[in-house]
């Protein structure tokens, strides 16, 4: 890239109009809001996509996503606009949960079968391997007893981040020893330290890129419990209803339906009761 075109790139600017174009396109289309307020940070992350395309300006580059030519670039704009925190054992209490009485309760109900989980906005994988720990601890100790757990979200890095499962190993800091031990293969790279999630559990965990304001679901299964947690906070509260009553329709009678902690349901229309705070029974 010559001096004057990369010059140009980091001066290049998100003018009010052509921000206005971007954030009602990504809300209408994929849901997560986007206020003036971000402006500034929608700017900086799309500075990564001038970059790799080699486009001076804003302008251009909007024109090139609403292109015929530019339909790809959708999907790696998403890539940059989606927001990817999370953790290994994030809000333990909702395993915790599943662990002590959920699973030996289903299991005595339902005895020998699948176990299906889905854990919705999954981001980089560190959320359905901490499901699939679990799951295979249970399994361990009960015969009979075997597990699916799919994981979606719109940003094909974070899905292939969570397929490729490699890890920062301090990632892994807050996971007891023993469980380190058994799940987790450590790199002979001791200038970047990094871990790989065991082969037992990638074969349980199947990625798969789904957009939570699609009109249809493209997942066949029924689930017994669906994780979908932090993601819809970055939605308009009419959308998280219709996003939950769809996922809700994906849920066996009687599954459980998780949230974050700082998401609620509270005068939503949705077919969810209350077990615990942020724990709900589909009715």
């Amino acid at each position: 890239m010559d001096n004057n075109l990369y010059n140009n790139i980091y001066k290049a600017t998100l003018t009010d109009l052509e921000f206005k174009q971007l954030s009602q396109f990504i809300q209408s289309n994929y849901g997560i809001k986007m206020p003036p307020i971000k402006k500034v940070v929608l700017q900086g992350r799309l500075h990564k996509r001038l970059k790799h395309l080699a486009i001076p300006d804003f302008k251009t580059y909007i024109e090139y996503v609403f292109s015929r030519e530019g339909e790809n670039e959708i999907i790696h704009m998403m890539d940059v606009v989606s927001t990817n925190k999370t953790d290994f054992y994030r809000e333990p209490v909702h395993f915790e949960f599943l662990e002590t009485e959920l699973l030996p309760q289903l299991f005595k109900l339902h005895g020998r079968g699948t176990f299906k989980v889905w854990s919705a906005g999954c981001s980089s994988g560190e959320e359905p391997y901490t499901l699939a720990i679990v799951l295979q601890e249970f399994k361990e100790k009960n015969p009979g007893f075997d597990y699916q757990v799919l994981a979606t979200d719109i940003s094909t890095q974070m899905l292939q981040t969570g397929a490729n499962a490699v890890y920062k190993e301090e990632k892994i800091s807050i996971i007891p020893l023993s469980i380190k031990k058994k799940y987790f293969l450590r790199s002979k790279d001791h200038n970047d330290p990094r871990v790989r999630v065991v082969k037992t559990l990638r074969d349980k965990v199947s990625f798969q890129r789904l957009n939570f304001m699609d009109n249809t679901y493209q997942v066949n299964d029924q689930f017994d419990i669906i994780f979908c947690r932090n993601a819809l906070i970055y939605f308009e509260r009419e959308n998280q209803e219709m996003v939950i009553n769809k996922l809700c329709q994906k849920l066996k009678p009687e599954g459980f339906f998780l949230l974050g902690h700082s998401e609620s349901i509270t005068n939503m229309n949705v077919p969810l009761k209350s077990i615990k705070p942020t724990i709900f029974k589909k009715t």
